[in-house]
C-alpha cells in the first residue's frame, strides 16, 4: 500500500463573506433584515415575525410602529415560494388590527394578495390569504377593493377546497362581502348557491353557521331564492332543524326557511313536501324560546302573500301561533302577535282568533314589557278592523282599560295601535259609550301633542270616532283638545291633516263647539287649506263647510249661497261678496264704524224690545248699534194694525212703499196712527217720541259701555207675526210660497215692471236710511224699496221662520234669488208623491209669486244667466 498524502484545504475566496451566525432578540433588527437579498434571511425574518404577531395585538402594533409593512407588502411578489408563503401569514394575522388595514388599502396590495388565491398556490397560502381578505372584508372600503380586484370568484372557487381551514375563511369573507347588495347580484351570476349548500354538510359547525348566515343574506333577493329551492336547498334546511343535534344551527336555519317562505311556490312545495307541516310542529313544540321566535318570524314573512296566507290557514298555523301566546319568552310573544297581525289579512283566520287568542292577547296589553304591549296591540288593531263581532270579544275580554293606559306610553307605535284599536271600538255606540266611561278624551289629549305624525293621524281619527255625542265633545273641549286638533290641521302630513279636519267636522256638529272652534282660528285655517290644491281633502272642505254653517253670516258672504238646511236666525247680516280667506268683521264692529259709502249691511233681527214699556229717558239710553233707536211704539202700532188688516197691505202701507219712507220713522206713518186713536195729547206724544229717535246723537267713547246688542227691528218682528199667523197654517206649500213671494214684494217696493227697473230708486232709499240711523247696518224691516237681493234675504228669513224649505243664491248685480223644490203633482195640485221634486225660483220682482222653473228662459233671464 502507498503512502497517504494529507491533502491541503483550499483558503476561501477573497472576495467572498464569511458566513455569519446571528441571534437577534430585538423585532426592530428583524425587520431590517426584511430589505435582505437574501432569500434564506428573509424566510426566517418572516417566520419569526409571524411568530411575533401571533402573540398579540400589541405586537401587531409594534411592527406597525417599526415599518415592517412596507417591505413586507413587497415580499408577496418574491420569486421565492417560501418567503411568499410566510409573508403572507404574516399578513393573514397582522390583517386584523384596524391601523394595519387601513394602510394596506393605502398601499393597495389587494391584487397581490388575491392573486395567492391561485389554484396552483400551497393550501398554506391558500389559507392565510383568505383569512387576510376575511379580516379586511370587515370594512366597507376593504369590500370595495376585494370586489373591483376579482376577489369574489376565487373565493367561491376555495369553498370546495380540502382543507376546513381555507373553507371557513373563504365563506366568512363571502358573508362579509354579501352585505353590499352589489355583491350579491355578483354571486348570483357566479351559481354560488351550490357550493354554499355543500357547506351544509361540514362536519364543522362553524362553518356550517357561516354558510347559514351567508344564504340568509343572499335569499333575501328573489333570484337567489329560486336557485336554492332549484337545487333542494329546502331539503337540507328541513334535515338541519330534525337532527336535534344540530340544534345550534336550527335559528340561522329558520332565518332562511322564512325568506323562501314569501315565495309561494316553496309554499307549495313545502306544503307538498310536507315541509310545512313539519315546520309548524317544530314551532309549536319546541323548548327553545329563540327558535318559537324565528318560527313564528317565519310565519309573519310569508304571511305577506294572500296565497300563502290561504296555505297557512289550511295548516291550521293559527292554533300554533295561539300556542306561541302562551311562551314564557316576551321575544317568542311579540313574534306570535306580529304573525298574527299578518294573518288577519285572511278573514277566515281573523274569525278563528275570534273564539281563541283574542283574550291571550288582551292579557299581554297588560304585560311590563312595551314591546309586547305594542305587538299586542298591533294584533289587536288588526283583528279589529272592518269587524264589529271581534271588537266585542276584546271589550268583552276587558280591553278597553289597558288600551286607554297604552296611549299614555313611551312607544309611539304602542300609542298609534292602541288608538286604531279604540277607533275600531267605537264605530259601535254600546262600545262607544263603555269607552267614554273610561275617561278616554283625558287619556287622548297627550297623543294629540305627540311629534310622530302616525300617532298625531291615529289620535285625531280616534277622536273622530269617539267624539259622536255633545257630553264627549264638551269634555274634548273642556280637556284643552281643541287646540291640539287645530294644530294638526298645519301638519305637512297628509293623513294627519285629513284625519284632523274629520274630528273638526265632527265636533262641528255643536253649535257652541263650532263656534268656539272658530274663535281658536280653525275656519281660517282650513280657509287657507282649501286653497291650496295639493293640501286640501274632502274633509278639509266638508269640516270648513261645517264650521260655515255655524256663521252663515260668513257662509253667505264666501260662497253667495245658503242651502234650505241654513236657517237664518236672529242676528245674521249680509255683509256683501267677500273672498275665500277675507276676514268678515263681527257684527258689533259693523256697527260701531263711521258711516261710509260702501255697502249697507242688511241685519236680520226678530228679536222685540217691548217689555217692560220704556220711558224716554230708557229709550234714549237704549243702546242699539252705535246709537240709542227705540221702536217700541211702533211695534205697538204694527200689533194693533196687524189685527185689522190680516195678510193684505192697507191703502196706507201701499202709500208708503211706494214713497219710499220709514213706516218705523215716518212722521206721517205716526200721524196716521194717530188719526186711528184719536187726535189730542197722545198724538203729539207719539210724533213727539218719533223725532226724538231721528235725533238721538251717536254713543261718543267716553260713554258707559253697557252689554252691546244688535240693533232691533219692530217691523220684521211684525212681518214675522204676520205670516205665522196668516200663512203658516195654508196647508198646501206651493200657495204658501206664492203667498209669502206676495207679502215680501208688498213690503219691499210692490211689483216692478221690467222695463220700469231702472227707475226704482232704491239706491236713495237705502243712503236716506243710512243717513237717518247713522249707520252702515240696516234692518231688513226698515227698508221699504228693496231691490233682488233684499228681497230675497227677507224671503229666506221669513220663509225659514214658518218651516218653508229654500236657498238663498247670490248672483251678480245686485241680483239674488230664491230656490225651492216642488214635487210635479204638488206643484200641480194633485195628491201624489215618488216623483224626483223639481228646483223653481221664486219672482218676487216682476211677477212677485210667479214659479220659474230653474232652466228656464224666465229663470235664466231672472238670474242674468
Amino acid at each position: 500500500m502507498g503512502k497517504k498524502i494529507k491533502k491541503e484545504v483550499e483558503p476561501p475566496p477573497k472576495d467572498v463573506f464569511d458566513p455569519l451566525i446571528i441571534e437577534s432578540k430585538k423585532a426592530a433588527t428583524v425587520v431590517l433584515m426584511l430589505n435582505s437579498p437574501e432569500e434564506e434571511i428573509l424566510a426566517k425574518a418572516c417566520e419569526a415575525i409571524y411568530k411575533f404577531a401571533l402573540k398579540g395585538e400589541e405586537n401587531k402594533a409594534t411592527l406597525l410602529e417599526l415599518g415592517a409593512v412596507e417591505p413586507l407588502t413587497k415580499l408577496l411578489t418574491h420569486e421565492d415560494k417560501i418567503v411568499r408563503r410566510n409573508a403572507i401569514m404574516i399578513f393573514g394575522i397582522l390583517a386584523s388590527n384596524s391601523d394595519v388595514k387601513k394602510l394596506l388599502r393605502e398601499l393597495d396590495v389587494m391584487n397581490s394578495v388575491i392573486a395567492q388565491l391561485a389554484p396552483e398556490e400551497e393550501v398554506v397560502i391558500h389559507e392565510f390569504a383568505s383569512l387576510c381578505l376575511a379580516n379586511m372584508s370587515v370594512e366597507y372600503t376593504g369590500k370595495v377593493q376585494i370586489l373591483e380586484h376579482g376577489g369574489l370568484e376565487p373565493l367561491l372557487r376555495l369553498l370546495s377546497s380540502p382543507d376546513p381551514d381555507v373553507k371557513k375563511n373563504s365563506i366568512e369573507c363571502i358573508y362579509n362581502l354579501v352585505q353590499d347588495f352589489q355583491c350579491r347580484s355578483t354571486l348570483q351570476e357566479l351559481n354560488a348557491i351550490p357550493s354554499m349548500l355543500e357547506l351544509l354538510k361540514s362536519e364543522y359547525p362553524v362553518i356550517q353557521l357561516l354558510a347559514l348566515k351567508t344564504l340568509g343574506i343572499i335569499t333575501n333577493d328573489k333570484e337567489s331564492r329560486m336557485m336554492l329551492r332549484d337545487n333542494q336547498g329546502l331539503d337540507y334546511l328541513i334535515k338541519i332543524l330534525e337532527t336535534k343535534e344540530m340544534n345550534d344551527l336550527h335559528i340561522e336555519a329558520l332565518f332562511v326557511i322564512a325568506n323562501c317562505l314569501e315565495d309561494m311556490d316553496t309554499v307549495v312545495l313545502m306544503q307538498q313536501t310536507g315541509g310545512l307541516k313539519k315546520l309548524l310542529w317544530f314551532a309549536e313544540n319546541s323548548s327553545v324560546p329563540d327558535i318559537q321566535k324565528n318560527a313564528a318570524k317565519a310565519i309573519t314573512k310569508a304571511a305577506c302573500d294572500s296565497e300563502n296566507r290561504k296555505l297557512f290557514h289550511e295548516q291550521e298555523v293559527e292554533k300554533c301561533l295561539v300556542t306561541l301566546l302562551g311562551s314564557e319568552s316576551d321575544g317568542t310573544k311579540i313574534a306570535a302577535s306580529q304573525a298574527i297581525s299578518a294573518m288577519c289579512e285572511n278573514t277566515s283566520s281573523k274569525d278563528y282568533f275570534n273564539t281563541q287568542g283574542i283574550p291571550q292577547i288582551v292579557q299581554l296589553l297588560k304585560s311590563d314589557n312595551e314591546e309586547v304591549r305594542e305587538a299586542a296591540a298591533l294584533a289587536l288593531a288588526n283583528l279589529t278592523t272592518c269587524n264589529p263581532a271581534n271588537a266585542n270579544v276584546a271589550a268583552e275580554a276587558d280591553a278597553i282599560d289597558p288600551l286607554i293606559s297604552i296611549l299614555s306610553s313611551k312607544r309611539d307605535g304602542a300609542i298609534a295601535n292602541a288608538a286604531t284599536v279604540l277607533t275600531n271600538m267605537a264605530m259601535q255606540e254600546p262600545l262607544r259609550i263603555a269607552i267614554h266611561s273610561h275617561d278616554i278624551m283625558h287619556a287622548i289629549i297627550n297623543p294629540l301633542h305627540s311629534t310622530n305624525t302616525v300617532v298625531q293621524s291615529k289620535a285625531a281619527l280616534t277622536v273622530a270616532a269617539t267624539a259622536c255625542d255633545v257630553e264627549t265633545r264638551t269634555e274634548l273641549r273642556n280637556c284643552g283638545g281643541l287646540e291640539p286638533l287645530i294644530e294638526l290641521l298645519r301638519s305637512k302630513n297628509n293623513e294627519v291633516r285629513r284625519h284632523a279636519s274629520w274630528a273638526i267636522m265632527v265636533c262641528a256638529n255643536d253649535e257652541l263647539m263650532a263656534v268656539e272652534l272658530c274663535k281658536l282660528g280653525a275656519l281660517d285655517v282650513l280657509a287657507e287649506i282649501n286653497l291650496s290644491v295639493t293640501q286640501k281633502n274632502k274633509f278639509s272642505e266638508a269640516a270648513y263647510n261645517k264650521l260655515l254653517n255655524s256663521n252663515l253670516p260668513l257662509k253667505y258672504s264666501q260662497t253667495g249661497c245658503l242651502s234650505s238646511s241654513n236657517i237664518i236666525s236672529d242676528g245674521f247680516y249680509d255683509y256683501g261678496r267677500i273672498n275665500t280667506g277675507t276676514k268678515l268683521l263681527p257684527l258689533k264692529e259693523l256697527c260701531l264704524q263711521e258711516l261710509n259709502d260702501q255697502r249697507a249691511v242688511l241685519l236680520i233681527n226678530s228679536k222685540s224690545d217691548v217689555s217692560p214699556p220704556p220711558s224716554t229717558e230708557d229709550k234714549s239710553s237704549d243702546v242699539g248699534y252705535g246709537r240709542s233707536i227705540s221702536s217700541s211704539s211702533s211695534l205697538r202700532r204694527a200689533s194693533k194694525e196687524k189685527t185689522n188688516t190680516g195678510l193684505g197691505s192697507p191703502t196706507e202701507e201701499k202709500s208708503e212703499s211706494a214713497s219710499g219712507r220709514n213706516t218705523g220713522l215716518s212722521k206721517s206713518a205716526a200721524k196716521e196712527k194717530g188719526s186711528r186713536k184719536g187726535r189730542g195729547k197722545k198724538e203729539e206724544e207719539k210724533v213727539k217720541e218719533e223725532e226724538e229717535v231721528l235725533t238721538v246723537p251717536k254713543l261718543t267713547e267716553g260713554s258707559p259701555d253697557k252689554e252691546w246688542s244688535p240693533p232691533h227691528d219692530p217691523e220684521f218682528c211684525m212681518y214675522v207675526y204676520e205670516v205665522t199667523k196668516s200663512i203658516l197654517p195654508v196647508t198646501n206649500v206651493k200657495e204658501q210660497i206664492e203667498t209669502l213671494a206676495k207679502y215680501v214684494a208688498d213690503k219691499m217696493g210692490g211689483k216692478i215692471p221690467k222695463e220700469k227697473l231702472s227707475d226704482f230708486s232704491w239706491e236713495l232709499h237705502i243712503s236716506e236710511l243710512k243717513f237717518q240711523l247713522k249707520s252702515n247696518v240696516i234692518p231688513i224691516g226698515y227698508i221699504k224699496k228693496g231691490i233682488f237681493y233684499h228681497r230675497a234675504l227677507l224671503f229666506k228669513a221669513l220663509a225659514d221662520k214658518i218651516g218653508i224649505g229654500c236657498c238663498l243664491v247670490r248672483g251678480e248685480y245686485s241680483r239674488a234669488w230664491n230656490e225651492v223644490k216642488l214635487l210635479n203633482e204638488v206643484h200641480k195640485g194633485t195628491v201624489g208623491g215618488g216623483t224626483a221634486p223639481e228646483v223653481y225660483i221664486v219672482d218676487l220682482m216682476f211677477h212677485p209669486g210667479a214659479l220659474m222653473k230653474v232652466g228656464s228662459r224666465d229663470a235664466d233671464l231672472y238670474r242674468l244667466l
